[in-house]
């Protein structure tokens, strides 16, 4: 068997094999050797109710290896690479939630992008849709700077969480409904966690949006019959359990096909992002 290759990270400078090995030190990962790995959803089910604090929830989504499809192709791409990032490690785990858990604001995407956050370890981070998103979200004042390219390059959120209803790089970025169910506990233990401080969701795309309306229907949130539809611009008003109102707002996503074509412009995302 031929001996891992060790690359540097693009900002310590570290060494790490792909997929980047639990606690070996990596920009903000939290799990260790020790972290228990769900391996089927009933593990999925049972580790994300039973994890402590934020850390200890985002530490298992990063080792979960519960999809075989997903784990074998976040894998594959981690280790034949992109050729323009030939010289760098990637991640080829989940990627876990970005943000404070006290947020106002939570940002719902898809997935991890193969070469982007799969690469960075970090939600819309190394790829044209994080440059979007980042950049928004730097002029509304939510992010430190209004570029994400690697873990450990300097980027903060204040008042935003972002997180994702797959946490792993679907191929063709079509998670499978199975897959999407399997993942979907991970995804309620973050909305409970933001439950008590949220005022507003932004939902970019519908995927984000119906996993978003799902996690909170398990939460036992109200929310509005029928169903309301996903579109830019789209609002509806959730009630939690203790009869606090949150925004529900739908947006385009950030994905180079919708912003490419102009579907989605730097007004229209930034006029959402005001909204909330």
């Amino acid at each position: 068997m031929p001996e891992p290759v060790l690359l540097p990270h693009p900002v310590t400078g570290a060494p790490f094999v792909s997929p980047v090995l639990p606690g070996t030190g990596w920009p903000d990962d939290l799990a260790t050797p020790e972290t228990p790995v769900a391996r089927t959803a009933a593990q999925v089910r049972r580790l994300a109710k039973g994890a402590v604090g934020q850390d200890g929830l985002d530490a298992r989504i990063s080792v979960c290896r519960a999809c075989p499809r997903l784990v074998a192709w976040r894998e594959e791409v981690a280790l034949t690479k992109r050729a323009a990032f030939s010289d760098q490690p990637y991640w080829g785990r989940p990627v876990p939630t970005l943000g404070p858990p006290d947020a106002p604001v939570l940002v719902v995407g898809l997935a991890p992008a193969a070469h982007g956050a799969n690469r960075t370890g970090r939600n819309f981070t190394g790829d044209r849709s994080g440059d979007w998103l980042y950049a928004a979200l730097h002029r509304a004042g939510y992010a430190s700077q209004p570029e994400s390219w690697a873990a450990g390059d300097g980027l903060t959120l204040d008042g935003v969480r972002i997180v994702a209803p797959v946490r792993c790089a679907p191929p063709q970025n079509k998670p499978t409904t199975l897959e999407k169910q399997t993942c979907a506990p991970w995804l309620d233990a973050d909305l409970a966690r933001s439950a008590p401080f949220v005022r507003s969701i932004m939902c970019l795309g519908s995927i984000g949006w119906d996993a978003t309306i799902a996690g909170v229907r398990h939460a036992g949130w109200e929310v509005p019959r029928p169903k309301p539809k996903f579109g830019h611009g789209a609002r509806a008003t959730l009630r939690t359990p203790d009869g606090r109102e949150v925004a529900l707002v739908g947006c385009y996503h950030v994905s180079q096909q919708n912003t490419f074509t102009g579907k989605l412009t730097e007004t229209m995302l930034d006029e959402v992002i005001a909204s909330l």
